[in-house]
Protein backbone atom coordinates (compact mmCIF):
# COMPACT_ATOMS: atom_id res chain seq x y z
CA UNK A 1 0.00 0.00 0.00
CA UNK A 2 2.79 2.45 0.91
CA UNK A 3 4.61 1.75 -2.38
CA UNK A 4 1.43 2.49 -4.36
CA UNK A 5 1.03 5.87 -2.65
CA UNK A 6 4.67 6.72 -3.40
CA UNK A 7 4.18 5.76 -7.06
CA UNK A 8 1.11 8.00 -7.17
CA UNK A 9 3.21 10.84 -5.79
CA UNK A 10 5.82 10.26 -8.50
CA UNK A 11 3.13 10.61 -11.18
CA UNK A 12 1.68 13.70 -9.52
CA UNK A 13 5.18 15.19 -9.25
CA UNK A 14 5.67 14.69 -12.99
CA UNK A 15 2.32 16.38 -13.72
CA UNK A 16 3.14 19.28 -11.38
CA UNK A 17 6.59 19.76 -12.94
CA UNK A 18 5.08 19.95 -16.43
CA UNK A 19 1.92 21.96 -15.79
CA UNK A 20 3.32 24.49 -13.31
CA UNK A 21 5.40 26.24 -15.94
CA UNK A 22 3.46 25.62 -19.11
CA UNK A 23 0.46 28.00 -19.07
CA UNK A 24 -2.08 25.17 -19.01
CA UNK A 25 -3.14 25.12 -15.34
CA UNK A 26 -1.61 22.69 -12.87
CA UNK A 27 -4.84 22.90 -10.83
CA UNK A 28 -7.00 21.77 -13.74
CA UNK A 29 -4.78 18.77 -14.32
CA UNK A 30 -4.55 17.91 -10.63
CA UNK A 31 -8.34 17.95 -10.28
CA UNK A 32 -8.75 15.70 -13.31
CA UNK A 33 -5.99 13.27 -12.30
CA UNK A 34 -7.25 13.15 -8.71
CA UNK A 35 -10.46 11.56 -9.99
CA UNK A 36 -8.56 8.54 -11.25
CA UNK A 37 -5.40 8.52 -9.15
CA UNK A 38 -6.49 9.53 -5.68
CA UNK A 39 -3.96 9.60 -2.89
CA UNK A 40 -5.19 7.44 -0.04
CA UNK A 41 -4.68 10.29 2.41
CA UNK A 42 -6.82 12.68 4.41
CA UNK A 43 -8.44 15.61 2.61
CA UNK A 44 -6.42 17.98 4.79
CA UNK A 45 -3.16 16.37 3.68
CA UNK A 46 -4.12 16.41 -0.01
CA UNK A 47 -5.09 20.09 0.12
CA UNK A 48 -1.67 20.86 1.60
CA UNK A 49 0.17 18.43 -0.70
CA UNK A 50 -1.11 19.93 -3.96
CA UNK A 51 0.33 23.30 -2.93
CA UNK A 52 3.56 22.36 -1.15
CA UNK A 53 4.63 20.03 -3.97
CA UNK A 54 5.27 23.27 -5.88
CA UNK A 55 8.38 23.84 -3.75
CA UNK A 56 10.23 21.49 -6.10
CA UNK A 57 9.26 23.66 -9.05
CA UNK A 58 10.51 26.75 -7.21
CA UNK A 59 13.91 25.19 -6.60
CA UNK A 60 14.23 24.45 -10.31
CA UNK A 61 13.87 28.19 -11.03
CA UNK A 62 16.44 29.04 -8.35
CA UNK A 63 18.95 26.54 -9.74
CA UNK A 64 18.50 27.56 -13.40
CA UNK A 65 18.44 31.33 -12.81
CA UNK A 66 20.70 31.65 -9.80
CA UNK A 67 22.90 34.36 -11.34
CA UNK A 68 19.88 36.30 -12.62
CA UNK A 69 18.02 36.41 -9.30
CA UNK A 70 20.78 36.75 -6.68
CA UNK A 71 20.96 40.49 -5.85
CA UNK A 72 24.31 40.26 -4.08
CA UNK A 73 27.89 39.78 -5.33
CA UNK A 74 30.33 39.69 -2.44
CA UNK A 75 33.29 39.38 -4.82
CA UNK A 76 32.51 42.74 -6.42
CA UNK A 77 33.08 46.25 -5.06
CA UNK A 78 29.37 46.90 -5.51
CA UNK A 79 27.94 44.18 -3.28
CA UNK A 80 24.33 44.91 -4.27
CA UNK A 81 23.41 44.37 -7.93
CA UNK A 82 21.15 47.36 -8.48
CA UNK A 83 19.19 46.01 -11.47
CA UNK A 84 18.42 42.69 -9.76
CA UNK A 85 17.50 44.41 -6.49
CA UNK A 86 15.05 46.71 -8.31
CA UNK A 87 13.63 43.67 -10.13
CA UNK A 88 12.89 42.04 -6.78
CA UNK A 89 11.14 45.20 -5.57
CA UNK A 90 8.91 44.96 -8.67
CA UNK A 91 8.29 41.26 -7.99
CA UNK A 92 7.23 41.85 -4.38
CA UNK A 93 4.97 44.72 -5.46
CA UNK A 94 3.35 42.38 -8.01
CA UNK A 95 2.81 39.80 -5.25
CA UNK A 96 0.90 42.10 -2.90
CA UNK A 97 -2.64 41.75 -4.39
CA UNK A 98 -2.57 37.94 -4.49
CA UNK A 99 -0.90 37.72 -1.07
CA UNK A 100 -3.62 39.81 0.60
CA UNK A 101 -6.44 37.82 -0.98
CA UNK A 102 -4.73 34.48 -0.30
CA UNK A 103 -4.17 35.22 3.39
CA UNK A 104 -7.65 36.63 4.03
CA UNK A 105 -9.90 34.44 1.87
CA UNK A 106 -7.99 31.25 0.99
CA UNK A 107 -10.59 28.86 2.46
CA UNK A 108 -13.55 30.75 0.98
CA UNK A 109 -11.96 30.78 -2.48
CA UNK A 110 -11.30 27.03 -2.35
CA UNK A 111 -14.87 26.36 -1.27
CA UNK A 112 -16.41 28.52 -4.00
CA UNK A 113 -14.22 27.88 -7.03
CA UNK A 114 -12.17 24.70 -6.51
CA UNK A 115 -14.47 22.47 -8.56
CA UNK A 116 -14.83 20.95 -12.02
CA UNK A 117 -17.21 23.52 -13.45
CA UNK A 118 -15.32 26.64 -12.35
CA UNK A 119 -11.91 25.30 -13.38
CA UNK A 120 -13.20 24.15 -16.78
CA UNK A 121 -14.79 27.52 -17.59
CA UNK A 122 -11.66 29.45 -16.61
CA UNK A 123 -9.47 27.08 -18.64
CA UNK A 124 -11.55 27.79 -21.74
CA UNK A 125 -11.78 31.56 -21.20
CA UNK A 126 -8.02 32.02 -20.77
CA UNK A 127 -7.35 29.62 -23.64
CA UNK A 128 -9.40 31.89 -25.89
CA UNK A 129 -7.53 34.93 -24.51
CA UNK A 130 -4.18 33.40 -25.43
CA UNK A 131 -5.29 32.90 -29.02
CA UNK A 132 -6.89 36.36 -29.33
CA UNK A 133 -3.89 38.17 -27.83
CA UNK A 134 -1.35 36.29 -29.92
CA UNK A 135 -3.35 37.08 -33.08
CA UNK A 136 -3.50 40.75 -32.02
CA UNK A 137 0.25 40.89 -31.36
CA UNK A 138 1.18 39.15 -34.61
CA UNK A 139 3.60 41.34 -36.56
CA UNK A 140 3.97 43.82 -33.69
CA UNK A 141 7.31 44.50 -32.04
CA UNK A 142 7.26 44.14 -28.24
CA UNK A 143 7.64 47.31 -26.18
CA UNK A 144 9.76 45.52 -23.59
CA UNK A 145 12.34 42.89 -24.54
CA UNK A 146 14.54 43.12 -21.43
CA UNK A 147 13.34 42.32 -17.93
CA UNK A 148 15.16 45.38 -16.52
CA UNK A 149 12.98 47.64 -18.70
CA UNK A 150 9.78 46.34 -17.14
CA UNK A 151 8.23 49.29 -15.29
CA UNK A 152 6.69 49.37 -11.80
CA UNK A 153 3.31 50.09 -13.38
CA UNK A 154 3.64 46.98 -15.56
CA UNK A 155 4.62 44.91 -12.50
CA UNK A 156 1.48 46.07 -10.66
CA UNK A 157 -0.76 45.21 -13.62
CA UNK A 158 0.83 41.76 -13.91
CA UNK A 159 0.21 41.36 -10.17
CA UNK A 160 -3.49 42.04 -10.75
CA UNK A 161 -3.56 39.28 -13.37
CA UNK A 162 -1.86 36.99 -10.86
CA UNK A 163 -4.66 37.89 -8.44
CA UNK A 164 -7.15 36.52 -10.98
CA UNK A 165 -5.27 33.21 -10.87
CA UNK A 166 -5.31 33.27 -7.06
CA UNK A 167 -9.09 33.70 -7.00
CA UNK A 168 -10.04 31.36 -9.84
CA UNK A 169 -8.30 27.94 -9.83
CA UNK A 170 -7.74 26.77 -13.38
CA UNK A 171 -6.61 30.17 -14.60
CA UNK A 172 -2.99 29.04 -14.24
CA UNK A 173 -0.73 31.44 -12.39
CA UNK A 174 1.80 31.38 -15.21
CA UNK A 175 -1.00 31.64 -17.76
CA UNK A 176 -2.56 34.69 -16.11
CA UNK A 177 0.70 36.59 -15.68
CA UNK A 178 1.83 35.80 -19.23
CA UNK A 179 -1.51 36.96 -20.65
CA UNK A 180 -1.17 40.19 -18.67
CA UNK A 181 2.40 40.70 -19.84
CA UNK A 182 1.54 40.07 -23.50
CA UNK A 183 -1.31 42.59 -23.28
CA UNK A 184 1.22 45.17 -22.05
CA UNK A 185 3.47 44.55 -25.06
CA UNK A 186 6.11 42.58 -23.16
CA UNK A 187 8.02 39.99 -25.18
CA UNK A 188 7.27 36.29 -24.64
CA UNK A 189 10.75 35.63 -23.24
CA UNK A 190 10.56 38.44 -20.67
CA UNK A 191 6.95 37.49 -19.80
CA UNK A 192 8.03 33.90 -19.10
CA UNK A 193 11.10 34.89 -17.06
CA UNK A 194 9.18 37.38 -14.92
CA UNK A 195 6.56 34.70 -14.35
CA UNK A 196 9.26 32.26 -13.20
CA UNK A 197 10.74 34.79 -10.77
CA UNK A 198 7.32 35.91 -9.54
CA UNK A 199 6.58 32.29 -8.62
CA UNK A 200 9.34 32.16 -6.00
CA UNK A 201 7.78 34.37 -3.27
CA UNK A 202 4.24 33.41 -4.29
CA UNK A 203 4.79 29.66 -3.99
CA UNK A 204 6.92 29.98 -0.87
CA UNK A 205 4.21 32.03 0.80
CA UNK A 206 1.39 29.72 -0.31
CA UNK A 207 3.33 26.64 0.80
CA UNK A 208 4.11 28.14 4.19
CA UNK A 209 0.45 29.08 4.67
CA UNK A 210 -0.71 25.53 3.87
CA UNK A 211 1.95 23.97 6.13
CA UNK A 212 0.93 26.21 9.02
CA UNK A 213 -2.73 25.26 8.55
CA UNK A 214 -1.83 21.57 8.33
CA UNK A 215 0.29 21.80 11.46
CA UNK A 216 3.75 20.53 10.36
CA UNK A 217 2.85 17.10 11.76
CA UNK A 218 3.26 14.16 9.35
CA UNK A 219 3.15 10.41 9.53
CA UNK A 220 6.19 8.68 8.01
CA UNK A 221 4.18 7.84 4.88
CA UNK A 222 2.83 11.38 4.52
CA UNK A 223 6.33 12.80 4.84
CA UNK A 224 7.72 10.36 2.28
CA UNK A 225 4.91 11.02 -0.21
CA UNK A 226 5.39 14.79 0.10
CA UNK A 227 9.18 14.68 -0.25
CA UNK A 228 8.99 12.36 -3.27
CA UNK A 229 6.49 14.68 -4.96
CA UNK A 230 8.71 17.71 -4.35
CA UNK A 231 11.85 15.98 -5.68
CA UNK A 232 10.13 14.71 -8.82
CA UNK A 233 8.53 18.09 -9.55
CA UNK A 234 11.99 19.68 -9.19
CA UNK A 235 13.64 17.31 -11.66
CA UNK A 236 10.84 17.57 -14.22
CA UNK A 237 10.68 21.37 -13.88
CA UNK A 238 14.34 21.67 -14.83
CA UNK A 239 13.60 20.18 -18.24
CA UNK A 240 10.24 21.89 -18.75
CA UNK A 241 11.56 25.40 -18.06
CA UNK A 242 14.42 24.88 -20.52
CA UNK A 243 11.98 23.50 -23.09
CA UNK A 244 9.57 26.44 -22.74
CA UNK A 245 12.29 29.07 -23.12
CA UNK A 246 13.57 27.39 -26.28
CA UNK A 247 10.05 26.84 -27.63
CA UNK A 248 8.93 30.47 -27.38
CA UNK A 249 11.97 31.67 -29.31
CA UNK A 250 10.31 30.34 -32.47
CA UNK A 251 6.66 29.81 -31.52
CA UNK A 252 3.80 31.67 -29.87
CA UNK A 253 1.48 30.60 -27.03
CA UNK A 254 -1.53 29.72 -29.19
CA UNK A 255 -0.93 25.98 -28.94
CA UNK A 256 -1.35 26.27 -25.15
CA UNK A 257 -4.56 28.22 -25.70
CA UNK A 258 -6.02 25.44 -27.84
CA UNK A 259 -4.87 22.83 -25.31
CA UNK A 260 -6.62 24.73 -22.48
CA UNK A 261 -9.85 24.88 -24.48
CA UNK A 262 -9.76 21.14 -25.17
CA UNK A 263 -8.97 20.31 -21.52
CA UNK A 264 -11.74 22.61 -20.31
CA UNK A 265 -14.23 20.91 -22.62
CA UNK A 266 -13.11 17.48 -21.35
CA UNK A 267 -13.65 18.61 -17.75
CA UNK A 268 -17.14 19.93 -18.57
CA UNK A 269 -18.08 16.70 -20.35
CA UNK A 270 -16.84 14.68 -17.40
CA UNK A 271 -18.70 16.94 -14.95
CA UNK A 272 -22.06 16.81 -16.73
CA UNK A 273 -22.14 13.37 -18.36
CA UNK A 274 -19.85 10.97 -16.49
Amino acid sequence: MELIEILKSIILGIIEGITEWLPISSTGHMILVDQFLQLNMSEAFKEMYFVVIQLGAIMAVVVLYWKSILPFDFKSKEIVKKDIFIMWVKIFIACVPAAIVGILWDDEINELFYNFKSVAIVLIVFGILFIVIENYNKGRNPKVDNINNLSFKMAIIIGVFQLIAAVFPGTSRSGATIVGALLLGISRGVAAEFTFFLAIPVMLGASLLKLIKFGFVFTSLEGTVLIVGIIISFIVSLFVIKFLMEYIKKHDFKVFGWYRIVLGCILLIYYYFL
